[in-house]
């Protein structure tokens, strides 16, 4: 969850609420019979406060799995500092008169104002670096082994307080019992991520994934970006802190990207093409679509070393083995993607069941994977792969030529109607597909399918014309007038845009709306329409019934009228 503006100026402003209360008392004069050591005293301590806070936050949202806390973790640690130079600057202005001298002989003097000194250097570089042009600059393992040095300020910290009071050592010793249970929460942390790693590093693949893996949210770094065709690239990610990845995957899963594009924040899901049996990293392999926001911006804009928001796993598109004896695979463009994840972890595991992929692409040029397969099927006799060629008219290619068909699938793939089915690619081709599979013969329980409507394709006005809302059709183009939406619940409406979601705008609004890949494929992000009408590009989550009971995927969803959503 992103925090919003106005969430962070309340944080913000609450933050500078203590400093703001000590200036008013100081202007009115009231601190007492000695201001200037009142003031010298509070603001330490607001320091360490602060201090300890900032560490506090990422034990706290690992325990909850409230992620957010982390994006108020940088902005504590500054206030830390910001008391702790105002601590410094009031002794030397008012108890040593500005004299520089005169300051270096009492550090001299006294031992704890040394201490405390090298607390606040300390904390220079880790303000200085707070920025996130800075944590590029520095890459992410090296800031985060920077930023460590809070752990050794807020020591020294304590310490200096500690070694300050003379009597009363009680807040001095709360300060170093807070500290010291942050210690050994990051030292048993440790402890057990090593643990895992080795147990992982020795345990099969099929064990690793034997269950449905837990859901992870994090940042992850692009170590890697390759080329595999025209405009198609692979992005590999791994962890920012260990050797693994913090999170296990089923081949055929996605994950959630968050990304930030000209100050908007966009989620967009992808499918994992890499195997789960590689634990050290997984892999994105995206097209650039024209009209595709978020694939520009990946195509255009990250490179190595950049750090992405991710959230992982997701999907039930998922195929390890244990299901079937065999598997067809059918792919169609850049829906290679799960079917590549599958092959490459069957192929891992030396899975002993038949693999057949039957893959359909424009032009020779858009073969994704193209060496790795054939490679893959040299070496890997159970596997088999068909690539027919749509629009390529070029006397080299001796493969397939044309759309799928019946017969074609007859003729490469021995069987089929007794043969598990996984199908993938853009919406129309997918339908299409499964209407033959059901020709040949197999049964709609032995098919699954996941589909995708690429941002790049023009809809024509029959298509919009027909596009399904709900159990009605809408017989109007997406964008022909002014639309809105009116959230019922939430007592929340505004315009907008033609090619804004339903989600979209709750987002924008602050209405709360569950949900996970973004791709009208799990359904987390069902709402029920109260009235208008929507166009959804994907609609594989919903049900009979919810099409009968007006339910929409809110994160399909885009408005041509004024619509009103009971959430």
């Amino acid at each position: 969850m992103k925090i919003d503006r106005f969430t962070r100026a309340v944080v913000l402003l609450n933050c500078t609420v203590p400093v703001a209360l000590l200036g008013w008392d100081a202007w009115g004069g009231r601190l007492g019979a000695n201001p200037v050591n009142f003031a010298i005293r509070t603001t330490g301590i607001l320091s360490l406060i602060f201090l300890v806070l900032s560490l506090t936050v990422t034990p706290a949202s690992r325990i909850t799995g409230w992620g957010w806390l982390g994006q108020f973790r940088r902005m504590l640690g500054l206030y830390a500092f910001f008391h702790a130079a105002l601590h410094f600057l009031l002794f030397f202005a008012f108890d040593r008169a500005g004299d520089v001298r005169d300051t270096a002989s009492e550090m001299a003097k006294r031992p704890y104002l040394l201490v405390g000194t090298v607390g606040l250097v300390l904390m220079i570089p880790l303000a200085a670096t707070s920025t996130n042009r800075m944590i590029k600059r520095l890459g992410p393992a090296r800031w985060k082994a920077l930023h460590r040095l809070a752990y050794l300020a807020a020591t020294a910290g304590v310490l200096h307080f500690y070694m300050l009071v003379k009597a009363d050592t009680s807040r001095p010793i709360g300060f170093a019992t807070a500290l010291g249970v942050l210690f050994l929460y990051r030292l048993a942390a440790h402890y057990i991520r090593l643990r895992h790693d080795a147990r992982t590093s020795r345990s099969a693949p099929t064990a690793q994934h034997a269950s449905r893996p837990r859901p992870w949210a994090g940042p992850l770094k692009v170590a890697q970006v390759f080329d595999e065709a025209a405009e198609v690239r692979t992005f590999r990610f791994v962890s920012t802190t260990g050797s693994r990845l913090p999170f296990d995957f089923l081949p055929g899963q996605y994950l959630n990207l968050t990304l930030s594009i000209d100050g908007m924040t966009v989620r967009r899901s992808y499918t994992i093409a890499s195997s789960p049996s590689r634990a050290a990293y997984c892999e994105l392999t995206i097209k650039r679509e024209h009209r595709g926001l978020a694939s520009r911006h990946l195509h255009d804009a990250i490179r190595e070393g950049c750090v992405l928001d991710v959230r992982a796993p997701a999907g039930k598109f998922t195929f390890t083995g244990m299901e079937a004896e065999s598997i067809v695979l059918i792919g169609g463009g850049v829906g290679i993607t799960p079917l590549m994840a599958k092959i490459r972890y069957l192929t891992d595991l030396s899975w002993p069941g038949d693999i057949d992929l039957v893959f359909c692409v424009k032009t020779e040029t858009d073969i994704i994977f193209r060496d790795e397969l054939a490679f893959l099927a040299r070496r890997h006799p159970n596997l088999r792969v068909t690539i027919t060629l749509t629009r390529d008219e070029g006397p080299r290619w001796t493969g397939e030529r044309g759309r799928i068909s019946g017969a074609m699938l007859g003729r490469v793939v021995p069987q089929i109607a007794d043969r598990r089915v996984h199908l993938c690619g853009p919406t129309e081709m997918v339908e299409a597909t499964r209407s033959i599979l059901r020709e040949l013969g197999v049964p709609d329980g032995s098919i699954l399918v996941e589909s995708f409507t690429s941002p790049s394709r023009d809809p024509s006005p029959v298509a919009s014309a027909t596009r399904r809302n709900a159990a009605t059709t809408v017989a109007m183009d997406p964008g022909t007038g002014d639309a809105s939406i009116r959230f019922t619940r939430s007592h929340k409406s505004g315009p907008v845009d033609v090619d804004q979601t339903v989600l979209d705008a709750a987002e924008a609004l602050g209405v709360s709306i569950n949900y996970d890949c973004r791709a009208g494929i799990c359904g987390e992000c069902k709402v029920r329409r109260l009235a208008g009408h929507v166009v959804m590009d994907a609609e594989d989550a919903l049900t009979t019934t919810d099409r009968e009971n007006d339910v929409i995927l809110s994160c399909q969803a885009r408005c041509i009228d004024h619509v009103e959503v009971d959430a």
